[in-house]
């Protein structure tokens, strides 16, 4: 259940805090909106800065006040003080940025962005109720965030050094991709790209010496694979360039080892940290396995956060954009405001319930038979995933087909 703040009284007391990479701003204001301490701008973040300013702070303050501590989100540059041990009895809260250019554009100042109008418009949101309180983080939600974050980046890391080398071998090997078209998805594409980058070494060898040459290697070559993969190279015509692309598809080799290793490493690390998280029960869905619920725990953190399965389906920024006026509405595409990440994990949750589960499958030609498009039905697979995932997770259950078999 989510945890809402202390409501404002007059005797509350609001800090509003800025938070930069090196540097934060603050402000002190009570309920009837009097600055108790002018704005301060190019506060080291540092511990003795944050010990003068609570200093500072309660020099100010009336007997019986009750502090509200807002401190705006900035990807992980307000950890330190969102963290910090603040005084006994100070409620912390966090900001939603978006909340903050929302507030600046109803006072007027949309088009001016400065630390004191941040702070001003992030002063007005304490004093209206706004702000997530902040509790004790998860040790495993913290892990599950960071090696899901990783495994992320990894990804799509490796998926560009792989179209780089494709463009490698398009310059040391042409035609290779006709004859093996997913060459790096494939242990014999793998050990060509390796070892036969020069063409003419794959020609000369033959097929039968490159299918033994594969077997001390412990790959098994088909010889219709040999037969197809020795033609080619007899066939190739390599560019001007070839010995030059050949050094570099080496170099990229190597690191796409490197990607390979790290990305099942943090598979597996996400494998280990699921069965001790809320996420657990996730991995009882067909096509739910390690990644795709770690991905989904990582980018939701604390599922306490929410309270209803909407607040998460917005977050992701996959609610419409609707327009109503006058009586009529209209819905347009998916807002996109929100978590990118969470956005993600949830299509792919409803692509792993698309391929893998019956009720799933049946909906989905449902949607296809009604000429919907794919984009279309992989949003309706993330709305029916994401009231499945907040349900399982919030009841702790495993997953029971026969309560999903209606969308409303």
């Amino acid at each position: 259940m989510v945890v809402q703040a202390v409501p404002v009284t007059s005797s509350t007391v609001v800090v509003a805090v800025d938070v930069g990479k090196t540097e934060f701003a603050f402000s002190v204001t009570d309920s009837a909106r009097t600055l108790l301490l002018k704005p301060r701008t190019g506060c080291p973040m540092t511990g003795p800065s944050l010990v003068r300013m609570v200093a500072d702070i309660v020099a100010v303050l009336r007997p019986g006040a009750v502090v509200k501590v807002g401190i705006e989100a900035a990807g992980h540059y307000h950890r330190p003080l969102l963290d910090a041990a603040w005084p006994d009895g100070w409620e912390v809260l966090e900001l939603n940025p978006a909340h903050v250019t929302e507030q600046r554009r109803v006072l007027g100042k949309r088009t001016i962005k400065t630390d004191v109008i941040d702070l001003q418009a992030m002063t007005e949101l304490l004093l209206a109720g706004r702000g997530q309180p902040i509790r004790d983080r998860s040790l495993v939600l913290a892990e599950l965030t960071a090696w899901s974050a990783h495994r992320t980046s990894r990804v799509l890391v490796r998926t560009a050094t792989k179209n780089q080398l494709l463009g490698h071998l398009d310059r040391t090997f042409p035609g290779l991709t006709l004859a093996l078209p997913d060459v790096l998805a494939t242990k014999v594409g793998r050990l060509v790209a390796a070892e036969f980058a020069d063409p003419s070494r794959l020609a000369a060898l033959g097929t039968t010496r490159f299918v033994r040459f594969g077997a001390t290697r412990g790959l098994q070559i088909r010889r219709p694979v040999a037969d197809r993969l020795v033609q080619a190279a007899r066939d190739a015509l390599p560019t001007a360039d070839a010995s030059v692309a050949r050094m570099v598809l080496a170099a990229d080799l190597a690191l796409l080892g490197d990607l390979d290793a790290q990305i099942e490493q943090a598979t597996d690390q996400l494998a280990r940290l699921l069965p001790a998280s809320p996420f657990a029960p996730l991995l009882t869905v067909p096509g739910w396995a390690a990644v795709r619920a770690g991905n989904y725990g990582g980018a939701l953190g604390d599922p306490t956060r929410f309270d209803h399965h909407r607040q998460v389906y917005r977050t992701a920024g996959l609610n419409p954009i609707q327009y109503e006026s006058a009586g009529k509405r209209r819905d347009s595409v998916i807002s996109r405001e929100g978590s990118v990440e969470l956005r993600r994990a949830l299509i792919d949750l409803g692509l792993g319930l698309w391929l893998n589960d019956p009720a799933a499958k049946a909906y989905g030609s449902q949607l296809r038979a009604r000429g919907k498009k794919g984009l279309v039905i992989g949003c309706a697979m993330a709305h029916r995933a994401n009231r499945i995932a907040f349900a399982l997770v919030r009841d702790q259950a495993a997953y029971d087909s026969s309560r999903w078999t209606r969308e409303d």
